[in-house]
């Protein structure tokens, strides 16, 4: 069910004009309904639904390619989506958040990931950011940070990985000391998105001893002097987002910037990156989605030997089987939704398994769109080789893929064994 968080969210919708429907008439809707996204969902979220796509048509395709190849951070387009409450999907109402639910924001990520996957995956890393502030933190910092960020006035970074710990994420060694009022922070952290550009940066850090239990999370805010970046990263794809070094040396942060209590972080962090899980392999499903549009029309329009493309059952069997894996990783990723909104105890698991599941056939069905269009797809005048190179990622963050099963395995021992 949708609360008032999704009427107020509708309200702000109104404003966009044309609605999604001559998108969706010219290109997603015309496909036949055993793959449509809005099947199974209600009015309200066909609704939102629908102007994400519209917005991901109108602001987003358009400079997809302008914004990969030049390396742009679109910051006025992102304050648009935030316009829209695409800024805080699920932050709670009363610090400016659409208060939506985890089966509302994947079905609003798979829409805008049609335009630009990139740059939607970093909207999504920004709203796992302001989430855990939102649920975590104490009244007065959910006030003073979740505003701007909810309008994306500002933007935030997830801050977990260290040269030295991926998916050991519980070896991290930045420190923070006690000094005074202040945190004294020390360390590195490796491959972080909107690192440079953003404002706020969701620090997972060591306050007490080894393990998981002496990790704490603390908010650093851009600008605190100890607080600086390592070079741009030039990557395959996800080019619209930069990644650098998180770099802290002596970096005083006030205590009351502590989300949670001490020895609490790295809960909050695997918390966040449950829904993290979701988000990630929500663009993967947009950007499989799109590839698949793609290809049908190029099927329809390229001839060889006299014929269509399309009228191989060669590659209508192709087709079929993109389709199929399309829809089967969308349900996955929705029940995961709705297992983690009802907090119940395969969540974790579920979330893992549609993870591991999705962005591995998403990416299979990006690459087997690119090999349809023959030497078109390898061209970069051709969107789809952007979504190759922008979901690949999906395999590796949020938990790589092997570490998901690990995870999904581990439930599934521990269960047979209570």
């Amino acid at each position: 069910m949708l609360g008032s968080g999704c009427r107020c969210l509708g309200a702000r919708l109104g404003c966009l004009p044309g609605g999604l429907w001559a998108l969706v008439q010219t290109g997603h809707r015309s496909l036949t309904s055993c793959i449509d996204p809005s099947m199974g969902l209600n009015e309200e979220q066909k609704e939102f639904q629908k102007v994400a796509f519209d917005f991901a048509a109108q602001e987003m395709a358009p400079n997809m390619a302008e914004w990969d190849q030049k390396e742009l951070f679109p910051v006025d387009v992102m304050r648009k989506a935030a316009q829209l409450g695409f800024g805080g999907v699920y932050v709670q109402t009363d610090v400016g958040g659409s208060g939506l639910s985890r089966l509302d924001t994947s079905v609003i990520f798979e829409a805008l990931a049609t335009g630009c996957t990139s740059t939607t995956a970093y909207i999504s890393i920004h709203n796992m950011c302001a989430w855990m502030i939102d649920s975590f933190g104490n009244e007065e910092q959910r006030h003073r940070f979740c505003p701007p960020l909810c309008t994306m006035e500002k933007f935030a970074s997830y801050c977990l990985t260290e040269p030295g710990s991926g998916s050991d994420a519980a070896s991290l060694l930045t420190s923070a000391k006690r000094q005074g009022d202040h945190y004294i922070l020390n360390g590195s952290k490796a491959f972080i998105s909107g690192a440079g550009e953003s404002d706020i940066y969701v620090v997972m850090c060591r306050t007490g001893g080894s393990g998981p239990k002496g990790i704490s999370c603390i908010v650093v805010e851009k600008g605190t002097p100890g607080l600086s970046f390592g070079k741009k990263e030039k990557k395959v794809g996800w080019n619209s987002q930069p990644t650098r070094a998180v770099i802290f040396e002596d970096c005083a942060v006030p205590m009351a910037n502590r989300i949670g209590s001490e020895g609490q972080g790295f809960l909050i962090a695997m918390k966040g990156l449950n829904g993290g899980r979701i988000n990630i392999a929500s663009c993967s499903l947009g950007a499989a989605h799109a590839s698949i549009i793609l290809t049908r029309d190029h099927l329809n329009v390229r001839k060889q030997f006299g014929e269509p493309l399309a009228s191989s059952q060669y590659l209508q069997f192709k087709l079929a089987d993109m389709a199929t894996r399309l829809v089967a990783s969308r349900l996955m990723i929705r029940n995961a939704a709705v297992a983690l909104q009802d907090d119940r105890k395969d969540a974790v698991a579920l979330c893992s398994m549609a993870k591991l599941f999705a962005t591995d056939e998403c990416f299979a069905i990006c690459n087997q769109a690119l090999q349809m269009h023959g030497g078109y797809g390898y061209l970069k005048d051709y969107a789809v080789q952007q979504y190759v190179r922008d979901s690949r990622v999906h395999q590796i963050l949020e938990g790589k893929n092997h570490q998901n099963m690990v995870i999904s395995s581990s439930k599934l021992i521990i269960s047979q064994m209570v």
